[in-house]
């Protein structure tokens, strides 16, 4: 793997165009989580005009449902889910201004070629590490969705959220690099 790379989120075009497949990247900032019953909801708020639930430039989209938070903490473990389950709901965010998305697992050719065309990138967390990553959660807000409860989208402040680029702007892909290592991420 390449060196250590810590971003800020929101994050800028030139961080997105400068990571490279393989980067381990350490996120601190603002993120938001979603998974898919928010991206049908979002997607549906699309096609009906209306604003999203927050700002996509720069964004970062954790596919993450957090469990319930313990007595004094900001919230529970909050591992990430499969991520071809966002890939039908993906490629119109992304069109929309959504780049940077985090979650496991490999994606569709059509988000591939959607990250490619408007610049984006996507991280792979984890799987299994859902305690450690909720130790970067500095503070958590549910800023739509109420109703879906753990898939509600929620405001995360994060502190060094460790991440790996799998899928870069130049849709160089870790998961088809043929490295062994790779491929449970």
């Amino acid at each position: 793997m390449n060196e250590r790379i810590e971003l800020k989120a929101p994050f800028t075009d030139n961080d997105i165009l400068n990571l490279k497949a393989g980067d381990m990247v350490y996120i601190s900032g603002i993120i938001y989580t979603a998974r898919d019953a928010a991206h049908k909801k979002m997607c549906e708020m699309i096609k009906d005009g209306a604003d999203m639930p927050f700002d996509f430039a720069g964004a970062v989209v954790y596919y993450a449902g957090p469990c319930p938070a313990k007595p004094g903490k900001p919230i529970g473990s909050v591992g990430p889910t499969t991520s071809g389950r966002m890939d039908l709901y993906s490629p119109m965010l992304i069109e929309k201004g959504l780049k940077v998305m985090i979650g496991k697992g490999l994606r569709s050719q059509e988000v591939i070629d959607s990250i490619v065309k408007h610049s984006g990138v996507y991280f792979a967390a984890i799987g299994g590490a859902a305690a450690l990553m909720a130790q970067s959660v500095e503070s958590a807000q549910v800023i739509a969705f109420e109703e879906l409860g753990t898939e509600a989208v929620r405001r995360l402040e994060v502190k060094n959220l460790p991440v790996i680029v799998a899928i870069d702007s130049k849709g160089n892909n870790m998961y088809q690099t043929g490295r062994e290592e790779y491929q449970e991420i």
